[in-house]
């Protein structure tokens, strides 16, 4: 977005060519990281559509779709897909904080209608419930609920419940500082915020885990970790805005409720950027 809050296209075209060329697989379109909650239903088909033309034939484009609104994510889901979304991220129902039954019954009529695979995304953090490992299993008999992004790390006997209870069930991180363990208990990658700036490295990380090399992969782990943390100093994805203004790609300005990063936060940053390399001297 511009200062303005207004979508530069060239800029959105620009960073998801960058993402796939830094080591990405695929692109999530109007996930939190881009400002989701403050896009409008078209502003997002339309973001969908410019992400398949600009990399659609070298990457996966997965679309951010979910809300608490079973019948609207339906319907945003069905046009993601016409729009040449590959797959859909749901998001865990916010707010409303359905009972069980209606979290089954909620991504059951999703992927009934679903014309592409369901990605489930459990972020009790920001949608308050979590979805549980049981609940998780239960949902991963549909045929079309395929993986799950998994932002509930602080406790990590839940993904390897997830694991054990839904063994075909693909396990992605939803935090950069749980990759690696993500990874070691199986999981098959991370829909991540640092690997806007740093998606060489945290790809390399993935290919040490899958070839066996696990002391390489926490050495490697270990480096990022400034990154990680300084991608966490305020609200995602104000840092992640500010890191790609600081190394001169396009993140943009935001829209409110969300403000740019403060001076002090900047700076720490830059710092971290600087530290692992990306950034030397650039504060303003």
């Amino acid at each position: 977005m511009d200062g303005d809050g207004v979508i530069d296209h060239p800029g959105f075209t620009r960073l998801v060519e960058h993402l796939v060329d830094a080591g990405s697989d695929g692109i999530v379109v109007a996930g939190t990281t881009g400002e989701s909650p403050t896009l409008t239903a078209a502003e997002k088909l339309d973001l969908v559509r410019r992400a398949v033309d600009a990399v659609g034939e070298r990457a996966t484009v997965v679309a951010g779709t979910g809300s608490y609104d079973t019948r609207a994510t339906i319907e945003l889901t069905r046009q993601a897909a016409e729009a040449g979304a590959q797959a859909a991220l749901v998001v865990t129902p916010y707010y409303s904080k359905p009972p069980r039954a209606g979290l089954v019954a909620h991504f059951t009529a999703i992927a009934d209608a679903s014309p592409i695979p369901i990605v489930l995304y459990n972020i009790p953090g920001r949608s308050v419930i979590n979805l549980d490992p049981e609940l998780v299993a239960e949902l991963a008999a549909h045929p079309r609920i395929v993986a799950i992004k998994q932002a509930q790390t602080d406790d990590l006997d839940e993904t390897r419940r997830i694991r054990e209870l839904a063994p075909d069930l693909a396990v992605y991180a939803g935090n950069d500082d749980a990759l690696l363990d993500i990874l070691r208990l199986g999981g098959v990658g991370g829909i991540c915020v640092a690997s806007h700036v740093i998606g060489t490295a945290m790809s390399d990380l993935c290919s040490l885990v899958a070839a066996g090399d696990d002391e390489a992969a926490a050495r490697l782990d270990a480096s990022l970790r400034p990154v990680y943390e300084a991608m966490a100093v305020t609200t995602n994805p104000i840092p992640v805005k500010a890191a790609l203004d600081i190394l001169g790609l396009p993140g943009g300005g935001l829209r409110l409720p969300l403000v740019p990063a403060t001076r002090q936060e900047r700076d720490r940053i830059a710092s971290a950027l600087e530290a692992a390399g990306l950034a030397a001297g650039a504060r303003s």
